[in-house]
Formats: structure tokens, sequence, C-alpha cells
């Protein structure tokens, strides 16, 4: 409750600052900071934003995000600076992110503004988002500085955005379409096919589809010890299908704006296991089938007010098979899981001054959840959301904060309910601009957050516990921002570091209880994270003809684990290196482009312990890509040629999971 004190008494202050004369409003009326500033064109076809955030932020987009050596979402977020992504192998091997060193738990994963929900493990597995019609891809350290949003993207401790294409029609067209096919190692066959169209002058549908097929075999190897050898990775198949449709209007200088869409994707895959006692094949099957609806609607009524109402109606299933575990009477284990989540979102944000905005968010969610287990629960999760947010821009400093107000309650058919809880957390960032002249700003935040328990936390037969209390985190954060184009050279230069600390208490972990088949989960952990995060991005232009854009990030992260009474405090938690860090180099000449890009992460321990059997090597790999642009009247095609982990670098990102040595991909696409 401290914390909440803390929270309330600051953000009095500051409406007592903001009470002062209005001499000071009409003085930097005309200078407000704005979020986003105008991009800068560069040879016709180049572009960079000379933006400056509230808020620690990464973005790939537009042709950058496409020309990177990515297969999905999870391989693109792998370039971000202070991110770790557990990659357990193979195209359809399971990919979660870590940010800060938080958990995966912690990071909100928003598609198309909306969050994507598991309450089962609180995991997304960001391997099954394809890139074919991603438009940008955001990192958010604390959250979007944004007020006028859900109730809801104020609730992690990270925010990752991952925003669809828009419909965009050229020479008076009524049409766009795109079409794509990639082929390469692990049998992979990938068509998809991308097509926009009009409906009217002021509403477009969009339709996107994909298929994956691929025996996901790989030639790998393993080193335990004395023991190295070179094996074939089995039962690394997938089989995959998504299909996504919108429709929206197109006209922005309206005062409403509204889009509906619907998301389905469906796949079967293999798992190949963790290699445990020179056992090389696993035989587990798992089954997906994902679909959610979600709309929004947004209206403004004046200069001084608008609204935003939104809703999502998710519906999740799937099947886990292990024939090398027989239950009773000799059948195998055969797990089938569905979770259903109602929500709904309604915004409003009052414009008091030219200066001051303030917004009030209400969000309502339900969570279901059924499975065949013995003695299932069955919970019921009812969560009501109420954020009051504010912000404030006047030249050289712009301030936003808000206070979360989370309610919830549970319900099950068998046994006992987790209690209530009701929390208020509050966040606040600032932002300053020192010299008008100088490109250069400096940010912090101060954000208390936390996640609650998951089903399988709570409810999972015989490991879950009903009175475990939520996962709290304190963020602290300080940082700058150096944004410059300098014209003569051609060259956009865009600067970021940010120090920071997170406090994580209460963690949940696992247990053994009689034997190792019994765990319970317990409030047990604490985790102290000191960090350094460094990003570079750049654009040169040569002589007009040649296009030289990058980036370069560096993390140095110290996580240490400060639960008392354990062997392992003072040590690093596991899979948490100490440094990490992405370079990537895009070349165009005309026509052609030639892409690279180098991931680094540094030695790490895989269990708590930091002794010299649990240490992990670092791993690092190159990729290389090579396009081609040709053009016949009015169709644009490209040929491209990709060679990943060019050196053919053998590693495990999780450990007894090895990764791919060096592979091939081929994709030719399609405009019109």
């Amino acid at each position: 409750m401290q914390y909440v004190l803390k929270a309330l008494a600051g953000l009095c202050l500051l409406l007592l600052v903001l009470l002062c004369p209005k001499e000071m409003g009409a003085q930097t009326g005309d200078s407000i900071l704005t979020r986003e500033l105008e991009e800068v064109q560069v040879n016709g076809t180049k572009k960079m934003s000379l933006a400056a955030s509230v808020s620690p932020v990464q973005v790939l987009s537009g042709k950058a995000l496409q020309r990177l050596n990515s297969f999905s979402v999870a391989d693109a977020i792998r370039y971000f600076s202070g991110v770790q992504l557990k990659d357990y192998g193979g195209i359809g091997g399971l990919k979660t992110v870590n940010v800060r060193g938080m958990g995966t738990q912690h990071v909100g994963v928003f598609y198309d503004g909306m969050q994507l929900g598991n309450a089962q493990n609180g995991i997304i597995d960001l391997g099954k988002f394809s890139l074919d019609n991603v438009e940008a891809i955001s990192l958010y350290n604390s959250q979007n500085p944004d007020i006028f949003q859900p109730a809801k993207s104020f609730g992690s401790a990270s925010s990752i955005y991952i925003t669809t294409q828009q419909p965009t029609f050229k020479d008076s067209r009524s049409y766009h379409l795109k079409a794509a096919l990639k082929t390469g190692s692990f049998g992979l066959v990938n068509p998809s096919v991308y097509w926009q169209q009009k409906v009217t002058a002021t509403i477009a549908t969009t339709i996107s589809a994909e298929l994956i097929n691929a025996h996901g075999r790989y030639k790998t190897r393993y080193q335990k010890w004395a023991y190295d050898t070179t094996i074939i990775r089995q039962n690394a198949d997938v089989a995959s299908q998504r299909i996504e449709l919108a429709i929206q209007d197109l006209n922005k200088d309206t005062t409403t704006h509204w889009k509906i869409q619907g998301y389905f994707y469906n796949s079967e895959r293999g798992l190949p296991g963790a290699i445990v006692a020179e056992r090389f094949y696993n035989s587990q099957r798992l089954w997906d089938q994902n679909f959610f609806t979600q709309g929004s609607f947004q209206h403004r009524f004046s200069q001084r007010y608008r609204t935003l109402l939104r809703f999502k109606y998710a519906n999740d299933f799937t099947r886990y098979l292990d024939t090398t575990i027989k239950k009773i009477g000799g059948a195998p284990l055969n797990n089938n899981y569905r979770q259903q989540e109602y929500y709904s979102s309604w915004v409003n944000e009052f414009t008091i001054q030219k200066w001051w905005k303030l917004s009030l968010a209400t969000d309502w969610a339900i969570n279901r959840m059924q499975a065949n287990l013995d003695d299932f629960a069955y919970p019921t999760r009812s969560t009501k959301l109420v954020a009051v947010a504010t912000e404030m821009c006047w030249a050289p400093i712009t301030i936003s904060g808000n206070l979360l107000g989370s309610f919830i309650n549970e319900k099950v058919k068998r046994g006992d309910a987790a209690a209530e809880k009701q929390e208020l957390t509050p966040a606040i960032n600032i932002s300053w601009k020192p010299w008008g002249s100088i490109p250069l700003s400096f940010r912090s935040f101060y954000k208390r957050i936390f996640r609650m328990p998951t089903f399988n936390d709570l409810y999972y037969t015989i490991v879950g516990t009903t009175t475990l209390r939520p996962e709290y985190s304190n963020q602290y954060n300080i940082g700058a921002q150096y944004n410059e184009y300098f014209l003569p050279l051609k060259l956009g230069i865009n600067l970021q570091a940010d120090a920071y600390i997170n406090k994580v208490q209460d963690k949940i972990i696992a247990i053994p209880a009689n034997n190792l088949f019994r765990w319970s989960m317990i409030n047990l952990g604490a985790v102290s994270i000191k960090g350094i995060d460094i990003h570079t991005s750049y654009i040169l232009t040569l002589k007009g003809k040649i296009a030289l854009n990058g980036t370069l990030n560096y993390s140095y992260q110290e996580a240490i684990n400060k639960t008392n009474g354990q062997r392992s405090y003072g040590h690093l938690i596991p899979y948490a290196p100490k440094h990490s860090g992405s370079a990537t180099l895009q070349c165009s000449y005309q026509s052609w482009g030639i892409n690279y890009s180098f991931i680094y992460t540094g030695e790490r321990y895989m269990l708590p312990e930091n002794d010299p059997q649990n240490y992990l090597m670092p791993w690092y790999t190159h990729d290389l890509a090579l396009t081609k642009k040709l053009a016949f009247k009015k169709a644009f095609f490209m040929v491209a040629a990709e060679v990943n982990n060019l050196f053919n670098q053998y590693y495990d990102v999780v450990i007894n999971y090895p990764m791919p040595g060096r592979n091939y991909l081929v994709k030719l696409s399609f405009n019109l």
C-alpha cells in the first residue's frame, strides 16, 4: 500500500504544478512536444523516424523488417536489446521471449492493439505468428506511453506490439495482391497470399492466408562430456494453416474509425523433446487450434473528447499426446485443454488544456478453462480493470502517469478457488529535452506491476496451489535518446541508452514434494536485476545510388537470485546472460540488396546454482541474404536467397534442445 500512497502523492503534486497561472500554458502551447515527428525521406526509398519516446521503445518496421533473416515474429524480436529468446529448436519449436530478465509471463503481447491471452500458463508462442502480413513490431519497456488505450495495456512489465499491414491502394486501383512462396531446408514449403480489396470508397477488406509444411529434420551436433556425435533431430515436423480476415474504414480524415477482424490458426507438430541420457527420439505430439475475433470503434466528439470501444472473443484448443507415459489401463497420456476469453474495453480521453490530457479506461474480461484431467477444477476468472492516466506536455518536459486498479475474482466447479485479488499499481514516465537546437532528450520511469498466478500454477492437478500470491515487480529506468539527420551527408542516426533496475518479489517457483513426479508451486523467490541497454540505428545514402542502414544493440544484465536460505543466493538466475547483442547491415543498390545479421548471447547457467557443471558456453550466429527485384508492367517480383547460421555453429538456446546448423531459404514474392 505504501507504493500506492507514494504514487498518489506524486500525482497530486503534479496536479498542483499544473494549477499554476494560465500564462504558463499559453506560453508553451505552440511548442508542445509530440511523440511522432515527420519522417525524413532519403533518396526516395529510405525513411528514418526522428521521434523521441517517453518510454524506451525499439521498432522494426517496413522494408527493414521484411529484409531480416526472420521466419516468424519470434525470429525478428531477437534483434532487440534486452531480450532473451527461448527457442526449443526447429520450425515448429516453442519460442518465448523474456525481457530484461523478468520472465515470459511478465511480457504482454498485443496484436493490433489487443492483448493475446493464455490464462493456462501465461506463455505466448511467438513462433506461431508469421511476418508476411506484419507491418511493424514494437517493444516497449514499461508500457506504451499513449494514454488513449485500454486498461490492459498498462498491466504488463513490458509490451510487444504486433501491427498488421494496413490497406494501401496506388494508381487508383481498387485492389492490392501479394503472394509469396518460401522453400528450403527442413523440407519447408510455405506459400502465402495477402489480398486487399476496396468495397466502397471508404471501406476495405483484407485476407491473409498461409500454409506451412516441413518434416523438420535437421542435422545437429550433440556433445555431453566425452560423448560427441552428429545426430538428425526427429519428430520435429509441423503442418499449420493460418487465415485472417478484416474489414475497416479507410478515411483517416473523419472523426470515426473502426475495424473488425478474425484470426484462425490450426497446427499439428511433433515435439522432439530434450536429449536426456542419450535418448534422441521423443514421441510427443501437439495440436493447436486458436481462434479470435476482435473489433474496435473510435469516435471523436469534439476537440476535447474522444472515445474508444473494443471487444474480443477467443477460443483456444490444445491437445497433447505422449505415448511414452501410460495411464492406468495402459492408455497413453492424451490431455485436452480448452480456453475461452470474453473481453471488452471502454476508453475515454479528455483534453483539458492543449498541454494536458486525461483518460479513463475500464476493461472487463472472463477467462474459462476446461480439461480432461482427473479432478480438474474447471476455473473461471473474472477480471475488472480501471485505469486513470494523464499526460502533460509543455516544452521541454513531458510527463505521463497512470494508476491501475485490478479486481480479480475466481470460481471453480471442484475444490477451492483462489482468493479474491484487489491491487492498485502506479506508473510514471518523464521525458526532458533541455536544448531546443540539440536533438537530445532524457527519460525515466517508475512502474510497479504484478502478474497473477496462471491456471496451471493454481489448479493443475497435484502441482497447483490456490494460496499463491501474485508476483510483484518494481521497475526503475533512466535513459537518453539522440536523433539527428545530417542533410549534407545524407546520414540519419538514432542513439538510445538506458540503465535500469528491476526487483521481483514473491516470485513463483516450483519445488519437488514427495518425489520428482509431485511438485508444489510456492511464493519463495526474489530477484534483483540491473542492466544497461544500448541501441544504435543509422541510414546513409552514398552518391544517390547506394543506401545503407543497420542497427547495433548491446545489453549488459546482472540478474541475481535474492531468495534467502537458498544455496543459489547471490547467483545469476538461469538463462540470463550478462552480455548479449546483435547487429544488422542492409545495403541496396538499384534493384539489388544484401542483408547481414549477427546475434550473440554470452555465457549463462542452466540451473540456479552457478556451478561449473551448469555452465553454458556463449553462442553466436551469422545470417546472410541476397535479394533481387524485378518489374514487369505494373507488377513487381522479388527473389531472395538466405543462408542462416552461415558458419554452421552448433549450439543450444535451451540446454538439450540443439539448434539447427547451417540452413537455407529461398523466397519468391509477387506484388500487384
